[in-house]
């Protein structure tokens, strides 16, 4: 079986914990706060993109460290 990675795995749980929070949040989208219900979804969205490109680079940086010291 595959294991999964922390870039994977991190962004997942956090997308969870997004769908939750936005139906909880579901009150402000009905009220007509259309623009901060998107908004803060959107923004939470591009940082968990930017976390799992940035975990995506430390684990390429991990791999390469281990070779070179296998080597």
């Amino acid at each position: 079986m595959k294991k999964l990675k922390k870039s994977t795995i991190i962004p997942l749980a956090l997308l969870i914990y997004l769908a939750v929070m936005s139906y909880m949040g579901l009150s402000y989208y009905y009220a007509g706060d259309y623009l901060y219900y998107f908004g803060i979804i959107g923004v939470t969205l591009i940082i968990i993109i930017i976390l799992h490109f940035l975990i995506k680079k430390r684990e390429k940086i991990r791999e390469e460290r281990e070779k070179d010291i296998k080597k």
